[in-house]
């Protein structure tokens, strides 16, 4: 399958919001908003946060995948490491003021020396196509463009498939984590 990956564009904003709650697992969604609200409530959220600037999950940190058709066929949010404690504020304030939760003291799931992937995801029409892994690809570019030594994400232990696809293409086990209320595995790819 022929893709483009890009620059995302705040008109995808919805699209990347979306896939950023299919990446996070409506699990982990709603153990950050509660259950007072629903899945709705958090993608208006995490819509407001892909449209921030200055937010982990803003437009301007996303790479997008789209078909030959120009459809919407991936994403993935990646920042430098560095910059999470400068970035995350955005999140902690929106779960706070919409939802009346607070993550002040959310452990850190990155640090400098690496280009964190916070979220990929693949619509379902779209998987098993090297979606993905184009994706990844275009990730490890802009890691070496700016300059940091390795890439790293979060996979959730329940995650196989995408735990696979991650050490085929070379990443390894650093430590094990919990993010959003689940077992995780910290990954990274070292140039």
């Amino acid at each position: 399958m022929e893709i483009q990956i890009e620059a995302a564009q705040k008109h995808q904003a919805l699209s990347i919001a979306r896939l950023i709650m299919v990446a996070m697992n409506y699990d982990c969604c709603r153990n950050f908003m509660g259950p007072d609200y629903t899945l709705n409530d958090f993608e208006r959220v995490m819509t407001e946060l892909v449209l921030s600037d200055k937010s982990q999950y803003s437009y301007r940190n996303t790479l997008v995948a789209l078909d030959h058709n120009g459809g919407f066929s991936g994403m993935c949010v990646s920042y430098d490491g560095k910059s999470l404690h400068e970035l995350r504020p955005a999140f902690v304030r929106a779960m706070k003021e919409n939802f009346g939760r607070d993550f002040s003291n959310i452990p850190d799931e990155t640090s400098e020396g690496e280009l964190y992937i916070d979220s990929i995801a693949v619509p379902e029409m779209y998987r098993g196509k090297g979606v993905a892994t184009d994706l990844l690809k275009a990730v490890f570019r802009k890691a070496r463009s700016m300059g940091i030594p390795a890439v790293g994400l979060l996979v959730d232990k329940v995650n196989p498939n995408a735990e696979h696809l991650y050490l085929k293409l070379g990443f390894k086990h650093v430590n094990d984590a919990v993010w959003g209320g689940h077992e995780m595995r910290h990954l990274q790819y070292r140039f």
